[in-house]
């Protein structure tokens, strides 16, 4: 058992572990069983985290590479050697089936030894001036306290990308996780970096309970040490932090909801794109922002896509993800489990057509396939994705059209294209205003040190060392000899 369960949690502040006087349920999604009891923080304890990590930030940005590195390889020990046990934890606190759950572990490794070698990376550059004698340089500095939003699907990884990206270009983290998954989403990374040694203030992690997070965004937005937020969620909420960031003129950057198009044109291997879509779509319960939500078929392949991809999710085990071979767990809460729903209805209403699933017990749905959606149900609006094991499928006669169709959506983040010419693949590729496209594979596709963000209501920024830009603030600085020239 979890030292990070078994008694009520404390907020990581400076270095340490600060016992709270008001404590909040945590819940497993299965089966409304009592997890762990979390803090319940205050704008006070937030503040407390901002003044730790701004005290630290002058050391932790001044550390040498080679310290920082070792700090970061060590990380990456605890977290493989704790696999079993972040498994666990998932599991019971976000729904996680062991093979999502083991992936994020894995990744979560991977980029942190990527980010162990980003110290070494080029600083700056020097410039050539107009003025003779001058030398200019132009230097990246890290900005200061970095807060962070962390969410509660792939909490353990993008918990780990919202504080990893910053301090490896010598930032301090401040992180406010999700109430449905405090453990995970922070908590855990807190014991993880403080087992391997880093500076008391360098993390700081602030839980509180539902409905309480205003007094923690505020101490976030009002602190003037905070120079940046990092937020993982959705847009809705990102639209109501942007307002406050561009008050407080502080940068932001955002990885949001995505809609995201798979095409599956004429020549693909029909086999690999079923593959490819039965994991894209349904991987974690529909609950990721990369997971497919729409796949536009040629019409002459339609019929033998669809059934191919029906046989390979009739064989997704659903249920309790602590069992082996379950690959669809719960989904995160009642809310979510109505919307899928009221979302499936609405389309049969409107005469679409259920290929498989449609059934639910208790939070566990199964994986859902719908044909001949029409155009007005909110399944298949681009607007707004239901976050849940749904799919649809549409067969396009032109490639063109259905190249429009899938664009039309205010959302930017992934897409795919499943063919057999990857020179057509890469053309088609190239007129996706999305973040990210892969030809020939799922529209998730993670690797830790690949720039992976979105456009439009996407959002914007990049991981991997990508982030250097995000992360980081350009100084020049000019240096002249000789006698300078002024006008008067």
């Amino acid at each position: 058992m979890s030292s990070l369960i078994e008694t009520p949690q404390s907020h990581y502040i400076n270095g340490a572990w600060q016992a709270a006087s008001r404590h909040f349920d945590v819940l497993n999604p299965l089966d409304d069983s009592l997890v762990t009891r979390a803090a319940a923080g205050t704008r006070a304890e937030a503040e407390a985290a901002i003044a730790a990590a701004d005290r630290a930030f002058p050391a932790w940005a001044a550390l040498a590479p080679g310290a920082r590195q070792a700090l970061f390889l060590k990380a990456a020990e605890i977290t493989e050697r704790r696999h079993d046990e972040i498994v666990h934890l998932l599991a019971i606190e976000a729904g996680t089936a062991r093979a999502f759950a083991s992936f994020q572990v894995r990744l979560s490794a991977n980029l942190m030894r990527q980010a162990a070698s980003w110290g070494y990376l080029p600083c700056g550059d020097l410039l050539r001036s107009d003025t003779p004698g001058r030398m200019a340089m132009v230097q990246r500095k890290p900005l200061g306290v970095v807060a962070g939003f962390t969410p509660w699907n792939g909490a353990f990884f993008l918990a780990w990308r919202t504080i990893l990206l910053p301090m490896a270009f010598g930032n301090t983290v401040v992180i406010k996780p999700s109430e449905l998954a405090p453990v995970t989403a922070g908590l855990l990374q807190a014991e993880i970096l403080h087992e391997a040694g880093f500076p008391p203030g360098t993390l700081n992690v602030v839980t509180h309970a539902p409905g309480e997070a205003e007094g923690i965004a505020d101490a976030f937005f009002d602190a003037r040490a905070v120079r940046s937020i990092n937020f993982t969620g959705s847009d809705r909420t990102a639209r109501i932090l942007g307002a406050r960031a561009g008050q407080a003129l502080k940068r932001m950057v955002l990885e949001l909801g995505g809609y995201n198009p798979m095409l599956v044109l004429e020549d693909a291997d029909l086999d690999h794109a079923a593959q490819a879509v039965n994991f894209g779509a349904f991987f974690h319960q529909g609950q990721i922002c990369m997971n497919t939500r729409k796949v536009y078929v040629a019409r002459a392949v339609h019929d033998a896509f669809v059934a191919k991809l029906a046989a390979r999710t009739r064989t997704l085990k659903a249920g309790n993800p602590l069992e082996p071979g379950v690959v669809v767990g719960p989904l995160i809460s009642d809310g979510a489990v109505a919307q899928t729903k009221a979302r499936i209805a609405e389309a049969l209403a409107k005469g679409a057509t259920l290929v498989t699933g449609g059934t639910c017990e208790g939070r566990i749905h199964a994986p859902t396939i719908l044909t001949h959606v029409p155009k007005d149900a909110l399944a298949t609006k681009g607007c707004d994705e239901t976050f849940g094991p749904l799919l649809v499928i549409e067969a396009f006669d032109e490639v063109e059209a259905a190249l429009q169709k899938a664009q039309d959506t205010p959302y930017g983040l992934s897409a795919a294209i499943m063919t057999g010419n990857a020179g057509k693949g890469l053309e088609l590729a190239s007129r996706f205003d999305t973040g990210i496209v892969h030809v020939n594979g799922a529209t998730m596709a993670g690797e830790a040190s690949l720039p992976n963000g979105g456009v439009k209501d996407s959002g914007w920024g990049r991981s991997g060392h990508y982030a250097v830009e995000d992360f980081t603030e350009i100084r020049l600085a000019t240096v002249t000899h000789g006698p300078g020239m002024y006008p008067f």
